[in-house]
């Protein structure tokens, strides 16, 4: 009998003549972790709808525990103990966390009425939560909790259901460095109870530092496997995308100007008995760094007029602005791309056209029609300077990959000419080679003059990208640091409120 609890053989998998899956082969052994990394588009995704039964594979098996199947439906899947954690959150925010945890397999009582016990629902997952060691309850509404604490729901959910394996598709991606650290806690825990874990992930470091074997996926194929000794970034890197990567910092091409956002007194409701100064200049890259709660998007929702202030001034090259909401700041340059792009930032059933003019429809306006055909050759000019991937700027904004949506979320934005730029965890579930081109977009938009002020959980992302990295601690600027101070000690030093606090952080 197989010492693998799981294998897939010869996979294939195709759409209308594309090859999305071309022969994958990969075993997983219980008790093990298993990085599947790969750049979006390269198949993961398939790959999984196709284990968890939401697909069926055009040709292939799957053997699970010694018994073959050509294809799984999604309550065999779960039958044979297959979970997962997804990366888009999938949970009823008007119920509790309890009931979100054990939706579809409520204990029940009160004989033929199957009533759904709610105590007894509640019991089991206090002891789940208290695992994970979250700060919610099973009575809290989900609506409530945040984007990382729901994360956190999803993970619990999949550890109710007893699994042998967990696949986790980019789990850390909405939770703070503590909530990351606890995670990774839970899957060695796993891994030791002999739970098998396929862990999907971008971040790399996390794959380097819980894997305990690599597999790499390439346009649709298995390019390569590392073992313990051998995963490292570059040679991830190497396989996803068949080169070396450059440094990720870019250098800037034009000194910054001091004029460009300037952001005095601010004061929001988070943190209403604490004001932040904040300056960006034109030409330069600031990372918001700061751990979550920190009162980063908070503040830079401020700026964007998404929660005005309640006290503060806001000044744009030197002169004092008024914003009184979003369409102030839009009228003024000041454009947002936000965390959750699809939910904030597109609408993800209308076209990769429609989500790039819809910001400034009345520019394309004749009268009371709107003129497609200048709407058309503004997207198909972005699309190619953003290097979209999409059949056309009539696709649906949903099929396309994280990275492209991002890019959409860019088009939109630039075209109308940009002052300031305010990106919100820019690269959140992007793969590494768009990672680069977002990068290389910001840099370009600096050099062309234009203030950045980037928002980033990512550790490597803040000291790669930023020409000065501005922490944020409860509320108030921790600290500032320039390039040559840049170390993930220096940045978590402030964050956790260990540093010198100052009141402002100018260049």
């Amino acid at each position: 009998m197989s010492e693998n609890i799981l294998e897939l053989r010869a996979i294939h998998k195709a759409y209308h003549g594309v090859t999305a899956l071309d022969g994958v082969s990969l075993d997983v052994r219980p008790g093990e972790v298993l990085g599947l990394v790969g750049e979006n588009g390269a198949g993961k995704s398939t790959l999984m709808k196709i284990l968890g039964g939401v697909i069926a594979p055009t040709s292939g098996t799957i053997t699970i525990s010694g018994t073959p199947y050509d294809h799984l439906s999604v309550n065999e899947a779960a039958r044979q103990g297959i979970a997962f954690v997804h990366q888009e959150l999938n949970l009823f925010e008007n119920l509790d966390v309890a009931a979100n945890v054990f939706i579809g397999r409520e204990p029940r009582r009160g004989g033929f009425l199957k009533l759904v016990d709610d105590g007894e629902v509640h019991r089991r997952v206090a002891p789940i939560l208290q695992r994970l060691g979250v700060d919610f309850g099973p009575s809290d509404l989900v609506e409530n909790l945040s984007i990382a604490q729901r994360q956190m729901v999803e993970i619990a959910k999949a550890l109710s259901q007893q699994a042998r394996v967990i696949i986790m598709d980019e789990p850390t991606s909405s939770l703070t460095l503590t909530e990351t650290a606890r995670l990774l806690k839970v899957v060695a825990d796993l891994r030791g109870t002999g739970v098998a874990i396929i862990y999907i992930s971008h971040r790399l470091g996390e794959i380097e530092h819980i894997a305990d074997r690599v597999v790499v996926l390439r346009d649709g194929r298995v390019v390569g496997e590392l073992g313990k000794g051998a995963i490292t970034h570059p040679a991830m890197i190497r396989l996803m995308i068949g080169r070396d990567l450059k440094s990720i910092y870019l250098q800037p091409a034009r000194d910054v100007v001091a004029e460009g956002l300037e952001a005095r007194g601010i004061v929001t409701r988070a943190y209403p008995d604490r004001a932040v100064d904040l300056t960006v200049g034109r030409g330069e890259i600031v990372g918001l760094a700061g751990l979550v709660g920190a009162g980063r998007t908070e503040l830079v929702e401020a700026i964007f007029g998404i929660d005005l202030p309640l006290a503060g001034e806001i000044r744009l090259d030197g002169a004092p602005i008024r914003i009184r909401g979003v369409t102030d700041a839009i009228a003024h340059g000041i454009y947002l791309a936000p965390e959750d792009r699809k939910r904030c930032g597109l609408i993800v059933e209308q076209s990769v056209m429609h989500n790039m003019t819809l910001a400034d429809l009345s520019r394309y306006a004749r009268g009371w029609l709107v003129d497609g055909a200048a709407e058309r050759r503004v997207a198909e000019f972005q699309s190619k300077s953003l290097r979209i991937k999409s059949e056309s700027v009539g696709a649906t904004a949903l099929t396309l990959s994280g990275g492209n949506q991002q890019k959409i979320v860019l088009g939109k934005w630039l075209s109308m000419k940009p002052s300031l730029m305010i990106f919100d965890e820019p690269t959140r579930g992007i793969d590494v080679g768009a990672k680069s081109e977002i990068y290389r977009i910001m840099r370009d938009l600096a050099d062309s003059g234009v203030a950045i002020l980037m928002v980033s959980s990512d550790m490597e992302e803040v000291i790669g990208v930023s020409d000065r990295v501005v922490v944020m601690h409860e509320g108030r600027i921790g600290g500032h640091l320039k390039r040559e101070d840049f170390s993930e000690h220096n940045v978590l030093t402030l964050a956790t409120g260990q540093g010198h606090l100052t009141e402002s952080a100018h260049p």
